[in-house]
């Protein structure tokens, strides 16, 4: 089991930053098996994703958040990170901390947190 816990979103204006965390924690996969992704779901709309790190370190973002959002991982804390610059009244949602283990496909889902974004 991988458990995910996500911090660090709130109400900022349009414009502003936030930076999100998720720390991982487990004893089943080390943090270096899990391939880490960052999704959102805002009200009435389907959970997409907006950013994915790898085990490796390949990076892939959303059209929608590219050259606004850096999603990074430190392994030594067992953390994934979603720096979000720039932020605009449509990036509002509940944000999801995932994670996939490399070798079986097995995926977990942090419990969320809110953004809100004022114009």
């Amino acid at each position: 089991q991988v458990q995910l816990v996500e911090s660090g979103g709130g109400l900022v204006q349009a414009g502003g930053s936030l930076r999100l965390s998720c720390a991982a924690s487990g004893s089943t996969y080390r943090f270096n098996e899990l391939n880490l992704a960052w999704y959102r779901q805002a009200p009435g709309a389907q959970r997409e994703s907006v950013a994915t790190i790898s085990s490796s370190r390949v990076i892939n973002y959303a059209d929608s958040v590219k050259g606004r959002f850096t999603i990074s991982r430190d392994g030594a804390k067992n953390t994934a990170y979603l720096q979000m610059n720039s932020l605009k009244p449509e990036d509002t949602a509940v944000y999801y901390c995932n994670a996939v283990v490399r070798r079986n496909g097995y995926t977990f889902w942090g419990q969320g947190t809110h953004v809100t974004v004022s114009s």
